[in-house]
Protein backbone atom coordinates (compact mmCIF):
# COMPACT_ATOMS: atom_id res chain seq x y z
CA UNK A 1 0.00 0.00 0.00
CA UNK A 2 2.91 2.11 1.18
CA UNK A 3 4.14 1.92 -3.17
CA UNK A 4 0.88 2.52 -4.66
CA UNK A 5 0.35 5.27 -2.12
CA UNK A 6 4.17 6.92 -3.42
CA UNK A 7 3.33 6.49 -6.87
CA UNK A 8 2.34 9.64 -8.90
CA UNK A 9 -1.13 10.26 -9.53
CA UNK A 10 -0.71 11.76 -13.11
CA UNK A 11 -0.32 8.53 -14.99
CA UNK A 12 -2.28 6.77 -17.47
CA UNK A 13 -0.70 4.04 -18.45
CA UNK A 14 1.07 1.86 -15.05
CA UNK A 15 3.45 -0.93 -15.02
CA UNK A 16 3.71 -3.13 -11.59
CA UNK A 17 6.38 -4.98 -11.54
CA UNK A 18 6.58 -8.19 -9.56
CA UNK A 19 2.99 -7.66 -8.91
CA UNK A 20 2.46 -10.58 -6.52
CA UNK A 21 -1.61 -10.50 -5.86
CA UNK A 22 -1.72 -7.48 -7.46
CA UNK A 23 -2.47 -5.56 -4.05
CA UNK A 24 0.32 -2.38 -4.92
CA UNK A 25 -1.49 -1.98 -8.59
CA UNK A 26 -5.18 -2.47 -7.65
CA UNK A 27 -4.64 0.14 -4.86
CA UNK A 28 -3.16 2.30 -7.21
CA UNK A 29 -5.67 1.86 -10.14
CA UNK A 30 -8.46 2.69 -7.13
CA UNK A 31 -6.70 5.61 -6.38
CA UNK A 32 -6.10 6.51 -9.99
CA UNK A 33 -9.52 6.56 -11.93
CA UNK A 34 -8.12 7.36 -14.91
CA UNK A 35 -4.82 4.62 -15.30
CA UNK A 36 -4.68 1.30 -16.63
CA UNK A 37 -2.43 -0.93 -14.88
CA UNK A 38 -0.74 -4.02 -15.84
CA UNK A 39 0.14 -6.17 -13.13
CA UNK A 40 3.79 -8.30 -14.04
CA UNK A 41 4.57 -11.44 -12.17
CA UNK A 42 6.37 -14.64 -13.32
CA UNK A 43 4.62 -17.26 -11.08
CA UNK A 44 1.56 -18.62 -12.90
CA UNK A 45 -0.16 -19.13 -10.11
CA UNK A 46 0.48 -16.08 -8.33
CA UNK A 47 -0.43 -14.38 -11.43
CA UNK A 48 -3.95 -16.38 -11.50
CA UNK A 49 -4.85 -14.79 -8.28
CA UNK A 50 -3.86 -11.25 -9.28
CA UNK A 51 -6.12 -12.05 -12.38
CA UNK A 52 -8.89 -13.28 -9.23
CA UNK A 53 -8.40 -10.23 -7.18
CA UNK A 54 -8.79 -7.83 -9.94
CA UNK A 55 -12.15 -9.22 -11.65
CA UNK A 56 -13.28 -8.85 -7.73
CA UNK A 57 -13.17 -5.61 -7.89
CA UNK A 58 -15.59 -2.37 -9.25
CA UNK A 59 -16.17 -3.26 -13.20
CA UNK A 60 -14.74 -0.26 -13.92
CA UNK A 61 -11.72 -0.90 -11.94
CA UNK A 62 -11.17 -4.64 -13.45
CA UNK A 63 -11.64 -2.88 -17.03
CA UNK A 64 -8.24 -0.91 -16.33
CA UNK A 65 -6.56 -3.87 -15.05
CA UNK A 66 -4.89 -6.54 -16.91
CA UNK A 67 -2.21 -9.33 -15.76
CA UNK A 68 0.75 -10.77 -17.67
CA UNK A 69 2.47 -13.62 -16.49
CA UNK A 70 6.46 -12.53 -17.58
CA UNK A 71 10.42 -12.66 -16.52
CA UNK A 72 10.87 -8.97 -16.18
CA UNK A 73 14.15 -9.43 -17.90
CA UNK A 74 11.89 -10.36 -21.42
CA UNK A 75 9.61 -7.14 -21.11
CA UNK A 76 10.26 -4.48 -23.28
CA UNK A 77 12.32 -6.78 -25.97
CA UNK A 78 11.63 -8.13 -29.39
CA UNK A 79 11.97 -11.34 -28.04
CA UNK A 80 9.75 -10.74 -25.28
CA UNK A 81 5.90 -10.77 -24.84
CA UNK A 82 4.03 -8.10 -26.95
CA UNK A 83 2.47 -6.09 -23.48
CA UNK A 84 3.38 -4.50 -22.11
CA UNK A 85 5.56 -2.56 -24.86
CA UNK A 86 8.64 -0.68 -24.73
CA UNK A 87 8.28 3.01 -24.41
CA UNK A 88 5.09 3.12 -23.57
CA UNK A 89 4.38 3.35 -19.73
CA UNK A 90 4.51 6.58 -17.67
CA UNK A 91 4.57 5.01 -14.57
CA UNK A 92 6.78 1.61 -13.12
CA UNK A 93 5.93 0.25 -9.72
CA UNK A 94 7.67 -2.27 -8.58
CA UNK A 95 8.51 -4.11 -5.12
CA UNK A 96 11.56 -6.11 -5.86
CA UNK A 97 12.15 -9.12 -3.62
CA UNK A 98 13.82 -7.34 -0.65
CA UNK A 99 16.22 -10.58 0.75
CA UNK A 100 19.82 -10.39 -0.72
CA UNK A 101 20.88 -13.93 -0.62
CA UNK A 102 24.49 -13.21 0.58
CA UNK A 103 22.69 -11.57 3.85
CA UNK A 104 19.43 -13.25 4.60
CA UNK A 105 18.40 -16.58 4.68
CA UNK A 106 16.41 -18.07 1.64
CA UNK A 107 13.31 -20.23 1.66
CA UNK A 108 13.65 -23.98 0.89
CA UNK A 109 10.65 -23.53 -0.97
CA UNK A 110 11.17 -22.81 -4.87
CA UNK A 111 8.25 -20.70 -5.01
CA UNK A 112 8.70 -18.44 -1.91
CA UNK A 113 12.58 -18.48 -2.29
CA UNK A 114 11.58 -16.40 -6.21
CA UNK A 115 9.22 -13.98 -3.97
CA UNK A 116 11.41 -12.91 -1.51
CA UNK A 117 15.25 -13.14 -2.73
CA UNK A 118 17.45 -11.56 -5.16
CA UNK A 119 20.81 -10.40 -4.75
CA UNK A 120 21.28 -6.81 -4.95
CA UNK A 121 22.88 -7.03 -8.26
CA UNK A 122 19.36 -7.90 -9.69
CA UNK A 123 18.21 -5.00 -8.81
CA UNK A 124 19.77 -4.10 -12.09
CA UNK A 125 17.65 -6.13 -14.25
CA UNK A 126 15.02 -4.70 -12.65
CA UNK A 127 15.89 -1.06 -13.38
CA UNK A 128 16.48 -2.22 -16.87
CA UNK A 129 13.68 -3.03 -17.25
CA UNK A 130 11.96 -0.45 -15.97
CA UNK A 131 13.91 1.83 -18.29
CA UNK A 132 12.97 -0.04 -21.74
CA UNK A 133 9.40 0.12 -20.46
CA UNK A 134 8.84 3.72 -19.51
CA UNK A 135 7.91 6.48 -22.07
CA UNK A 136 11.17 9.33 -22.20
CA UNK A 137 10.09 11.44 -18.99
CA UNK A 138 8.18 8.75 -17.39
CA UNK A 139 8.14 7.82 -13.60
CA UNK A 140 9.57 5.07 -11.55
CA UNK A 141 8.36 4.40 -8.11
CA UNK A 142 9.58 1.43 -5.41
CA UNK A 143 9.59 0.12 -2.44
CA UNK A 144 13.01 -1.34 -0.83
CA UNK A 145 15.16 -2.04 2.36
CA UNK A 146 17.67 0.38 3.26
CA UNK A 147 20.72 -1.22 2.62
CA UNK A 148 19.80 -1.98 -1.10
CA UNK A 149 20.29 2.14 -1.41
CA UNK A 150 23.48 1.37 -2.82
CA UNK A 151 22.33 -0.91 -5.31
CA UNK A 152 19.44 1.36 -6.28
CA UNK A 153 21.38 4.47 -6.89
CA UNK A 154 24.17 2.68 -8.88
CA UNK A 155 21.11 1.08 -11.33
CA UNK A 156 19.69 4.55 -11.39
CA UNK A 157 23.26 6.33 -12.18
CA UNK A 158 22.37 7.29 -16.27
CA UNK A 159 19.14 6.41 -16.54
CA UNK A 160 17.04 8.03 -14.12
CA UNK A 161 17.05 11.51 -12.19
CA UNK A 162 15.22 13.68 -10.23
CA UNK A 163 15.53 10.84 -7.34
CA UNK A 164 13.35 11.41 -4.46
CA UNK A 165 14.28 9.21 -1.40
CA UNK A 166 11.70 8.70 1.80
CA UNK A 167 12.44 6.85 4.79
CA UNK A 168 10.19 4.98 6.13
CA UNK A 169 9.99 4.22 10.05
CA UNK A 170 7.69 1.43 11.60
CA UNK A 171 7.83 3.82 15.03
CA UNK A 172 9.34 7.07 16.66
CA UNK A 173 13.24 7.25 17.15
CA UNK A 174 13.42 3.35 15.04
CA UNK A 175 15.77 3.33 12.54
CA UNK A 176 14.25 3.27 8.94
CA UNK A 177 13.17 -0.07 7.73
CA UNK A 178 11.87 0.32 4.27
CA UNK A 179 12.82 3.62 1.84
CA UNK A 180 10.42 4.84 -0.82
CA UNK A 181 11.97 5.81 -4.12
CA UNK A 182 10.76 7.55 -7.13
CA UNK A 183 12.61 8.45 -10.36
CA UNK A 184 11.95 10.34 -13.57
CA UNK A 185 13.88 8.93 -16.78
CA UNK A 186 16.01 10.98 -18.77
CA UNK A 187 16.28 13.89 -15.88
CA UNK A 188 19.77 14.41 -14.59
CA UNK A 189 18.66 16.28 -11.57
CA UNK A 190 20.10 15.86 -8.23
CA UNK A 191 18.63 13.40 -5.54
CA UNK A 192 16.41 14.55 -2.79
CA UNK A 193 15.78 13.25 0.44
CA UNK A 194 12.68 13.54 1.80
CA UNK A 195 10.90 13.76 5.15
CA UNK A 196 10.13 10.53 6.79
CA UNK A 197 7.21 8.89 7.13
CA UNK A 198 6.56 7.59 10.49
CA UNK A 199 3.76 4.44 10.74
CA UNK A 200 3.19 4.48 14.96
CA UNK A 201 3.23 6.61 17.39
CA UNK A 202 4.53 5.83 20.51
CA UNK A 203 1.38 4.13 22.01
CA UNK A 204 1.79 1.69 18.78
CA UNK A 205 -1.39 2.31 17.38
CA UNK A 206 -0.84 3.81 13.64
CA UNK A 207 -0.06 7.27 13.00
CA UNK A 208 -2.35 9.99 11.59
CA UNK A 209 -0.42 9.58 8.25
CA UNK A 210 -0.22 5.78 8.17
CA UNK A 211 -4.02 5.68 8.63
CA UNK A 212 -4.47 8.44 6.18
CA UNK A 213 -2.68 6.25 3.22
CA UNK A 214 -3.10 2.53 4.44
CA UNK A 215 -6.63 2.77 5.23
CA UNK A 216 -8.14 5.95 3.35
CA UNK A 217 -5.99 5.21 0.08
CA UNK A 218 -4.74 8.60 0.12
CA UNK A 219 -1.26 9.68 -1.46
CA UNK A 220 1.68 10.67 0.07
Amino acid sequence: MLLAASAPGEARQAVDLGAGVGAAGLAFAARVAAAMVTLVEIDPATAALAARNAARQTPGLAARARVVVADIATLGRPSGPPEPAARTADLVMMNPPFNDPARHRVSPHARRALAHSVPDAGLETWLRAAERLLAPGGRLALIHRPEAIEAILAGLKGRFGAVTIRPVYPAPGAPAHRLLVGAVKGRRTAPVLLPGLVLAGQDGRPSAEAERLLRDGEAI
